[in-house]
Parts: C-alpha cells; structure tokens; sequence
C-alpha cells in the first residue's frame, strides 16, 4: 500500500508556514528590544541607532516615570478615599443625617 503524499502536502504546507511566520515574528521582536541579529556566518549584527532613537528612549523613560509617582499619589488618594468610606464614624454620620431629613 502506498502512501498518500497528497495528505502530506497540506500539512508540510502549514508547518513550513508556522516555522516562516515564527522566524519572522522573534526577528521583529529583537530588532524591536535591540538584541543582536545573527548574520551570515553566525556574527552577531546590532540594529542601527541613530540619536533620533536614544532621545526617543529617554523621553520614553522620564515619561514613564512621571506616569509611575502620578500612579503611586493616585494609589495614596484611593487608599484615603477607602479609609474615609470604610469608616464607621462616616456611616453613622450619613444615617444620621438620613434620619434628620426625614424629621424635617
């Protein structure tokens, strides 16, 4: 009996895509992270950065920790805003005041 290389096909097709769509993506990832690239004979190539890049990095990494102490003073501001509501002095102030709108 011989064999179907016809159902063969499909599947050969697939994974040599697979493998194609893989080189391609891990490629892209360390040209992105600035990893070294393998050359011809196994060299290791660094993308080209130009001062255009470098100050893109640097902005990036001010903005970034501009973003992070404007993330920790918003964090300090919920940890109050909980406090404040979880607080059973709050709550019997709010009941009472519910109650005083209703004698009146």
């Amino acid at each position: 009996m011989d064999f179907p290389f016809g159902a063969f096909a499909p599947v050969a097709a697939i994974v040599g895509l697979a493998a194609i769509v893989g080189w391609v993506f891990t490629t892209w990832m360390r040209v992105k992270n600035g990893y070294p690239l393998d050359g011809a004979w196994g060299q290791a190539v660094y993308p080209k950065k130009d001062e255009e890049t470098a100050e893109r990095v640097k902005l990036i990494t001010q903005e970034n920790a501009q973003l992070r102490a404007e993330l920790g003073s918003i964090k300090d501001r919920l940890a109050n805003v909980e406090r404040i509501v979880t607080d059973g002095s709050h709550r019997l102030d709010q009941e009472i005041e519910m109650l005083r709108g209703r004698a009146n």
